[in-house]
């Protein structure tokens, strides 16, 4: 756990692309990008802009780049009308054919927020070829000691068998939604302040 660090500019491309191939399966994203190919051309671009969205809060990377996770700090869980403006472009070069539902899923996210201060477990991700060491572990683990405290914690997931992984790390599961008729379903999960 100590090998892991706070990531900097020159780690975005390397989490950027970990995190695309960490989320190639995810349900999320192959609702947002069904055909594989474009799913993979398209992945590394919107975890580069996440993780530029995520400065403001923590962003932690494992060795190599092999895992990571990105926070929001209380407070700044919802993005607000200036910061979509700004990236715009960028989520439009992103996402193209896949931002009516992406739109619906960041709507549906939103929805099922917690109300008051907390931070946000956004993305936490281990490249598949990393998988089973710890190293995922490793980076929710050190991001929660940093983030211990007053706050509770919050996150979701579309990956069912990560409710186990995040239940050993003390999140409890509070709700369970789906996106849509057709989109995947979703896991709202908390860990309460110490």
């Amino acid at each position: 756990m100590n090998l892991v660090r706070l990531a900097g500019k020159a780690d975005r491309m390397r989490v950027a692309a970990m995190l695309a191939r960490a989320f190639d399966d995810d349900p999320a994203m192959r609702w947002i990008f069904p055909n594989a190919e474009e799913r993979a051309r398209r992945l590394p671009r919107l975890f580069a802009i996440l993780f530029d969205e995520d400065a403001a809060g923590m962003r932690l990377v494992a060795p190599q780049a092999q895992a990571a996770t990105l926070w929001w700090a209380p407070g700044c869980a919802r993005t607000n009308v200036v910061q979509i403006a700004c990236s715009l472009w960028s989520y439009w070069r992103a996402l193209g054919p896949g931002i009516p539902r992406a739109l619906a899923l960041s709507g549906a996210i939103a929805a099922h927020m917690p109300t008051g201060a907390f931070w946000y477990l956004h993305v936490a991700g281990c490249d598949p070829a990393a998988q089973g060491r710890g190293l995922g572990g490793n980076v929710i683990r050190a991001g929660l000691s940093r983030v211990a405290g007053r706050f509770p914690v919050y996150l979701e997931t579309a990956t069912e068998k990560n409710i186990g992984l995040y239940q050993r790390f003390g999140f409890v599961v509070t709700d369970e939604w789906q996106v849509s008729s057709d989109g995947p379903v979703f896991w709202s999960m908390l860990r309460p302040a110490d």
